[in-house]
């Protein structure tokens, strides 16, 4: 089940590389919640749909280069990893910034996994 759980935020980082934000919305439930901004979580389709088109405008290429920690208790897993993204902004402007996500998963009746809630800067408290 611990692969499962990695395997569901990779699949959905992939998607979102893409810019496949169809498939990125199938990864979350319905009223998942996400920071797309430190300390400023939004939920509602709208809001999730215009803050991954945005993180997929830069292009982005991520990388887990130190690995996933999962802990799993009945439906409900948390996936802790550091992240590190480099892209383009729109004037051209490289872009790399990193972080640590923390990201809550619920198992679903079909044997998958969606992600509830999604801090990809929970770092942001450490001092």
């Amino acid at each position: 089940m611990r692969q499962n759980v990695i395997d569901t935020v990779s699949a959905m980082t992939t998607a979102l590389e893409h810019g496949d934000i169809d498939t990125v919305m199938s990864f979350y439930v319905d009223d998942a919640v996400v920071a797309f901004e430190p300390g400023t979580p939004v939920r509602g389709e709208q809001q999730l749909r215009a803050g991954f088109a945005a993180f997929a405008a830069v292009k982005p290429d991520f990388r887990y280069d130190n690995g996933h920690e999962v802990m799993i208790t009945g439906d409900t897993a948390v996936h802790i990893a550091p992240w590190t993204m480099s892209g383009i902004a729109p004037d051209g402007t490289p872009i790399a910034q990193s972080g640590l996500s923390v990201a809550t998963l619920r198992h679903q009746a079909d044997g998958s996994w969606k992600i509830m809630l999604d801090n990809p800067f929970g770092a942001r408290l450490i001092p």
